[in-house]
């Protein structure tokens, strides 16, 4: 089983910026698409961001302008640059693999990380 090991997230002022990290095995980082989703208790789950291979990404509206998804290839590592913060982006992260874009982007991706808490207060 692929491991997705997740870091980052905490609390910030709205208006301020996070970084979300996923660290993945060379093989996931090179074969699957990879993404981030949100979810917490009694809330939809929320595909944020997805990059497929190739490069292409793909936001949920309520974040384009102000989440950047992008990965590293030195370290393996898949990101979420996250600026312009509001309140309504607190929530759970979680990154996710898989090779369909159709699954990633319903946040339905085959494995996925411990996720991550981000807390947005005003």
């Amino acid at each position: 089983q692929d491991q997705l090991v997740e870091s980052g997230g905490g609390s910030v002022q709205a208006v301020g910026s996070l970084r979300l990290s996923c660290a993945a095995s060379r093989y996931t980082y090179m074969r699957y698409c990879l993404g981030w989703f949100r979810q917490s208790p009694g809330k939809e789950r929320e595909a944020v961001a997805v990059l497929y291979n190739g490069g292409v990404t793909r936001y949920v509206d309520s974040v384009k302008g102000r989440l950047t998804i992008y990965k590293e290839k030195a370290k393996n590592t898949l990101y979420l640059q996250m600026d312009s913060l509001k309140a309504e982006d607190t929530d759970r992260y979680y990154c996710e693999e898989d090779d369909s874009k159709s699954a990633l982007w319903a946040g339905r991706g085959k494995y996925w990380g411990q996720g991550n808490k981000v807390n947005v207060y005003s």
